[in-house]
Order: C-alpha cells, then sequence, then structure tokens
C-alpha cells in the first residue's frame, strides 16, 4: 500500500470518528444559544475561506488570473437570486471565456 492510500485512509477514519463525537458526546442534550449559532456560522465560513483560496491561492504568492473574475461573476449571480448551480455555471463560463480569450 503506498503512502498516499495510508494518508487517505487515515483521514478518511478521522473524519468518521470526529462526525461521530458530536452526537457521542452531546447525545440528545440542547447546546447554548451561542455555541448553536456559531456552529451555524461555520460551514459557510469554511466555504468562503476555500474559495479565497483557490481563486487567488498560488505557490506562496497571491495569484490573480481568469479565476478571479469568474468568482465574481458568480458573487453577482448569487446576490441578484440566481441558484448555486446557475452560478457555478456562470463562473465556469466566464473563467473559460477569459482562458480562451487569453
Amino acid at each position: 500500500m503506498t503512502r498516499i492510500w495510508i494518508v487517505v485512509l487515515v483521514v478518511g477514519a478521522v473524519t468518521v470518528v470526529f462526525k461521530a463525537a458530536g452526537p457521542v458526546f452531546v447525545g440528545r442534550r440542547q447546546l447554548p444559544v451561542r455555541i448553536e449559532s456559531l456552529v451555524a456560522l461555520l460551514a459557510p465560513v469554511m466555504l468562503t475561506a476555500l474559495v479565497a483560496t483557490q481563486t487567488v491561492g498560488g505557490d506562496e504568492q497571491i495569484v490573480v488570473d481568469a479565476r478571479l473574475p469568474g468568482v465574481a461573476a458568480a458573487a453577482v449571480a448569487i446576490w441578484r437570486g440566481a441558484p448555486v448551480v446557475a452560478a457555478m455555471a456562470i463562473a465556469a463560463t466566464v473563467t473559460a471565456l477569459l482562458r480562451l480569450a487569453s
């Protein structure tokens, strides 16, 4: 077994344990309101961080290329009320057209 598969299996196992820890430790008890609101914000914040790093992230430097206008177009589409799938298609189209033009 290669190192990559070992890493994949370990990360998968840790993910399962981590996801199971919440219901095991909390059970049927309610979380405090403050913690519940914090947990509700975790997913959007993590998604935003992922999008930002994938959009302008490079090898230890900020890279501005065709991805940035694509994400900006998707942001405008979402702001205007477009569904997420349509915004993703808009982002991909804008990025592809800009890459084709350059």
